[in-house]
């Protein structure tokens, strides 16, 4: 089986390299949005509706505070890793598709090289 480009690119990363490649790819998906989306709401409505000796963070003290001066950062944060991967994906199609192009140019020269050799040696008899 063929080598992606990715997986010849991640042979030549670090530990490091890969573990935040690794990170990248799955915190830059919708699932993670909706992971912490769903999981500051319940935190919100915890904090705001569960009995008050249960409540970990309750309002007003850090709870609104942390969740509006956060808000923009935990939602955004994916939205933009999911948009980077989405170009990053289309950026490969094209260069994988620019690739197979190529590919056939270079068959396609090749096969005109033979021919065009052909018919010098049927010229080159017919003039002997």
């Amino acid at each position: 089986m063929m080598k992606t480009h990715k997986q010849n690119l991640q042979e030549h990363f670090t530990k490091s390299e890969k573990l935040g490649s690794w990170i990248t790819d799955h915190v830059g998906t919708m699932y993670f949005f909706y992971l912490i989306f769903g999981w500051t709401a319940t935190w919100l409505l915890w904090n705001s509706l569960a009995p008050h000796l249960l409540r970990f963070d309750p309002a007003p003290d850090f709870l609104m505070w942390l969740f509006i001066s956060n808000l923009i950062q935990i939602l955004l944060m994916p939205l933009i890793m999911i948009g980077q991967n989405i170009q990053n994906r289309r950026a490969e199609l094209l260069a994988e598709n620019d690739f197979k192009t190529d590919k056939e140019a270079a068959l396609e020269i090749q096969r005109l090289h033979q021919k065009i050799d052909l018919l010098m040696e049927k010229l080159e008899k017919k003039d002997q």
